[in-house]
């Protein structure tokens, strides 16, 4: 993975634990931090097995379902309650958008 994606990433990680919303895993809901942690440990498990080059392949194959259950992530923010995969791939956007 080049420094761009890791950067791109690394954004991506902060920007779930500060959100203030609850992410929603298998039917539960986790605070904000508790998900970074958890997507964290997905990430290092697909890096270990190189499956992850860039932020799109992060958001995909970690922050988009379960690999247990195949159930979708949620976040449920101020704003309502979306598919985490397109909280992610908006919030991805606006900071490509800023630099």
């Amino acid at each position: 993975m080049d420094a761009k994606a890791q950067q791109e990433i690394s954004q991506l990680l902060g920007f779930v634990e500060h959100s203030g919303c609850q992410f929603i895993r298998n039917g539960s809901e986790y605070p904000a931090a508790e998900a970074r942690k958890h997507l964290q440990k997905k990430l290092d498990y697909l890096e270990n097995k190189d499956l992850v080059s860039s932020a799109e392949d992060f958001i995909e194959r970690a922050a988009t379902k379960s690999s247990m259950s195949g159930q979708r992530y949620q976040v449920d923010c101020p704003t309502g309650k979306q598919d985490a995969s397109t909280w992610l791939r908006d919030e991805l956007k606006r900071l490509r958008e800023g630099q």
